[in-house]
């Protein structure tokens, strides 16, 4: 939805890290989404968003904190 803009702002970085996350799990749809994203994308806005993915999985590791 962020990628779209569809039921609030439209946030590129945003997108790329929600499909980001699935991806990195092996999920074959979320991988071509991210990159769909990332073609729409400048590097600084990928490296936004793959920090954002980075905090994302250390605020919430495998089997909760």
């Amino acid at each position: 939805m962020y990628g779209t803009g569809q039921g609030g702002p439209e946030d590129i970085v945003l997108a790329y890290m929600w499909w980001d996350l699935p991806a990195a799990q092996g999920v074959e749809d979320a991988q071509d989404n991210k990159d769909i994203a990332e073609s729409r994308m400048t590097r600084e806005q990928i490296a936004e968003a793959q920090r954002l993915s980075r905090e994302w999985i250390a605020a919430h590791p495998p089997g909760g904190n």
